[in-house]
């Protein structure tokens, strides 16, 4: 269990999402007045009074529905209560004591861990004082009425909360550690390899594109090193995003991609590469991030000799210029190379922070660069006389030559090619820049 942990549980639409973000200090969790539109575990990190914690916000408790979601909902819900130090069981004071609540609190009598009423919505004293109706649910600590709109009451709920930890906490347990995002369309099966990668339902999986709907963060550990692995919604067109809820999914999953260092773009085999696929691909490509391709239902894929060297040039020849991501066929429903991609993301993310000293660096590129000199442009000749890599998060490399301003895009590309024959970089985009000396 980790340490400093509240869970803010209860049935939907009673405002735990608007909580979390409060607690959080940011709008990471999405907020609708429609029910149910938080469904995974959401993770975010917060401070009182010199003490940190995690918080997990999580979708609403419905007892003994069919529904397939509702019922994936309960297995989040279970599952943060178990993770969880303290739990923050959260009412609304204007609906007032309901069916589903009393439901919820039989399954929170079950823990021996400190549960705390939260009434929301209790915007006023007149409102806080309805709070009291729900002593009738049988807890033994102290109700908070708050209102998570606006702030009011969570400071003394936060000082009853922070009493049971008994150390300061880790600021933000997520400093530091790399981050791989997992992208792509809807119902490719992006929150089924990150199930299996964890070995236990993280993400809520169904047959329904849209399933996920926030950004899921989740620690994972493999070949000797720690990485936060992000589970995102589907990405889709403009013109196919309809509601707003969807609409605030898209910016999620575009923040998560900006905020990581790997991005694993999954295919569907079975549809081939698409407009949208390519967009994302190019959005990656755009914000310098480390890539990987995987083709996933490579199971469903009737094959031939050469059927997957086919599809890995036809996907190459569509994504060109942009050739230095691998791609990966895997099949998650058959756990088929699927640990071989989070090999090849690891293997990524090292490329992106490579480091080749100058003596090598020279060593190899100035003699690319005897064989093969810059074309000469009205009568002048361009020399190069040395290469460094300089300190950025993505490989830089800077040429300095005589003339940098008539070094063309085709030879740029040449020593790009160079450097990725030399030294690997596979994955990742580097960047070349000309200064004269």
């Amino acid at each position: 269990m980790a340490q400093n942990t509240i869970a803010i549980v209860g049935r939907p639409n009673v405002g735990k999402s608007t909580l979390f973000n409060r607690l959080v200090g940011e709008r990471k969790a999405i907020m609708d007045n429609v029910s149910g539109v938080t469904r995974d575990r959401h993770y975010g990190h917060g401070e009182w009074t010199g003490k940190y914690f995690t918080v997990i916000d999580t979708g609403g408790y419905v007892h003994g529905s069919d529904d397939i979601f509702e019922e994936e909902i309960r297995k989040q819900v279970e599952l943060a209560i178990k993770e969880a130090n303290v739990i923050l069981f959260m009412v609304d004071v204007e609906a007032g004591l309901t069916g589903l609540d009393e439901e919820f609190a039989n399954v929170l009598r079950r823990t021996d861990k400190p549960v705390y009423i939260v009434a929301n919505k209790a915007d006023t004293h007149a409102r806080g004082h309805l709070s009291g109706e729900f002593y009738a649910l049988g807890f033994e600590n102290e109700i908070f009425p708050v209102s998570s709109q606006n702030g009011s009451g969570t400071g003394d709920l936060l000082d009853a909360v922070v009493a049971h930890f008994p150390e300061e906490g880790i600021e933000n347990p997520e400093a530091g550690i790399p981050r791989i995002a997992v992208v792509g369309r809807p119902n490719v099966g992006k929150s089924s390899f990150v199930n299996l990668l964890l070995g236990e339902d993280r993400n809520i999986v169904t047959d329904i594109a849209g399933t996920t709907r926030d950004s899921i963060h989740s620690h994972y550990n493999a070949y000797g090193k720690e990485f936060i692995i992000v589970d995102t919604a589907g990405l889709r067109r403009k013109s196919k995003v309809h509601e707003d809820i969807e609409f605030y999914s898209v910016l999620r999953s575009i923040r998560a991609l900006e905020e990581s260092d790997v991005v694993i773009v999954m295919l569907d085999a079975t549809r081939g590469l698409e407009a949208q696929d390519m967009n994302i691909i190019g959005l990656a490509d755009k914000n310098r991030k480390g890539l990987v391709i995987l083709v996933n239902k490579w199971d469903l894929v009737e094959k031939e000799t050469n059927t997957m060297r086919d599809m890995e040039q036809a996907i190459y020849d569509r994504i060109a210029p942009i050739a230095y991501p691998p791609i990966v066929f895997i099949s998650v429903l058959n756990k088929q190379r699927v640990h071989k991609a989070i090999e090849k993301a690891i293997e990524v993310h090292e490329n992106r922070s490579m480091k080749i000293p100058t003596s090598k660096l020279n060593d190899a590129m100035l003699k690319e660069i005897e064989r093969y000199p810059p074309p000469s442009i009205k009568g002048k000749f361009v020399k190069i006389k040395y290469v460094t890599q300089l300190p950025t998060h993505t490989p830089t490399f800077a040429f300095f030559c005589n003339l940098p301003q008539y070094i063309k895009e085709s030879y740029t590309r040449y020593l790009e090619n160079r450097l990725r024959e030399n030294f690997g970089f596979e994955g990742v985009p580097i960047n070349l820049v000309f200064r004269k000396k």
